[in-house]
């Protein structure tokens, strides 16, 4: 059973002497360091372009990947700040022996999901499908028989989790270990500590999705080795048991996804402002000021407000839910995201289920779906055939021009086939949606 004093590792790869909590300077945190890191990555910069509701929308007010992302991580902080402040009164030699702060906490899940959607391809969930649909059932299956199996999975199932942890420790450009976290962080980012095979072995739902490439399983082991988090029992398996912070990033996740997307629609019209009384009336009743509500005259305002009631309740929620089960979640023993026992479960089941009519499956953003399939499946295609061709030695002139226009900053030459595949989906993942429609009308001849 893995202890807070392991899990709150501030070790980095290619560390080579131990990094002791009380010798550091606490003006500047190593776990803090891991939020500016991430700040200051091009990656993160992608997601200002990148859908978080609507594809490609002109709206300013609607939430983009990186707006997503900076709400999750301020949700996260206070989270991982008000946990902290309770396991250390219930673990003083944290404090006393260590000199661990409640801040660590805070820091540790506000980057880590200041992270979370770092490695998402563009155009949403919906361009995680189109990529693994070109290898399930496109021109990508040419490739299946030359494949490992789990390798396969990776490809068919693409999951921007997994993407995310390449993203984060990957070399780059003579840099080993890409960003370099500390490995608390990369612990509470990987929400699902498993590879991509065996698919779902279980219900639990940290075997809901899989964390990490085969390219990368070694660098998650060692990760999880340094925290302590156990390997689940069947050693044929890559699984391992969450840290118990990545309840606290999913659970920021939930809340901002839940509520905020929740406001989008309303500010899009897409969702009727008498629904926000009826449905975040009912988590918001104990902490509202109906005098206060009542004079706020526009829709915006009113939204506003009852969001930020509604964020406040529920991370109260969250945090006497992971204290309650603080024992099961250190042991491995808890297998719930933290939600979907909160006492608004109804509530939040009625926002998601009216966001996924009125939203998610509006006329508009099923359009831009559509179209996101068809540019991933052409980039795609057009890229691996040419790294294909590339590698057989009989590329032509138009491969040629599109590694020397779009890949010029990859040595494909002496890269295996499954390295390379996973290099070049992880590239079209970190396209923006704009750069994404740019890059296929030059493909296709209709940009120039």
């Amino acid at each position: 059973m893995p202890t807070w004093e392991t899990l709150l590792s501030l070790k980095r790869q290619g560390d080579k002497n131990k990094r002791i909590r009380k010798e550091q300077d606490d003006t500047r945190l190593g776990f803090e360091v891991d939020y500016d890191r991430v700040i200051f990555s091009s990656e993160f910069r992608s997601l200002q372009d990148k859908t978080q509701v609507i594809p490609l929308s002109k709206t300013d007010f609607v939430h983009t990947r990186l707006t997503h992302s900076l709400e999750v991580s301020v949700v996260g902080r206070s989270l991982g700040r008000l946990v902290g402040k309770k396991v250390l009164e219930k673990h003083p030699q944290l404090k006393g022996t260590h000199g661990h702060h409640f801040n660590d906490f805070g820091a540790i899940v506000a980057a880590a999901a200041l992270a979370h959607d770092i490695g998402n391809p563009p155009f949403g969930h919906s361009g995680e499908r189109a990529i693994g649909d070109y290898f399930k059932f496109g021109n990508g299956k040419r490739f299946k028989n030359q494949l490992p199996e789990v390798v396969y999975q990776d490809l068919s199932r693409f999951e921007g989790n997994a993407n995310g942890f390449k993203l984060l420790t990957n070399d780059n450009y003579g840099s080993p270990g890409g960003l370099r976290l500390s490995y608390a962080t990369l612990g509470a980012f990987t929400k699902y500590p498993k590879a991509s095979l065996p698919h779902k072995p279980t219900k639990q739902v940290a075997d809901k999705k899989f964390g990490f490439f085969n390219q990368q399983q070694e660098k998650f082991q060692d990760v999880a080795e340094e925290l302590g988090l156990e390997r689940n029992a069947d050693g044929n398996e890559v699984r391992y048991k969450r840290h118990p912070l990545a309840f606290l990033v999913e659970a920021a996740d939930d809340i901002c996804y839940t509520i905020i997307d929740f406001e989008d629609g309303i500010n899009l019209g897409l969702i009727q402002e008498d629904y926000v009384l009826e449905y975040l009336s009912k988590i918001v009743n104990k902490s509202i000021n109906t005098e206060k509500y009542s004079k706020l005259s526009t829709t915006k305002n009113r939204i506003s407000y009852l969001r930020s009631l509604a964020i406040g309740a529920l991370i109260e929620d969250a945090i006497s839910l992971f204290m309650e089960n603080e024992d099961a979640i250190l042991k491995g023993d808890y297998h719930q995201a933290l939600l979907d026992k909160s006492t608004y479960k109804v509530q939040i089941e009625d926002i998601i289920n009216i966001s996924i009519k009125n939203i998610y499956q509006s006329q508009e953003v099923l359009d831009k779906e559509i179209a996101g399939y068809t540019i991933l499946t052409k980039i795609l295609d057009d890229f691996t055939t040419a790294v294909e061709h590339q590698h057989a030695g009989n590329a032509s002139n138009f491969d040629k021009l599109i590694l020397k226009n779009f890949l010029k900053d990859f040595d494909f030459s002496e890269s295996k086939l499954e390295d390379w595949l996973i290099d070049v989906c992880s590239f079209v993942a970190s396209l923006t949606d704009s750069n994404a429609l740019r890059t296929y009308r030059k493909l296709t001849g209709s940009d120039l």
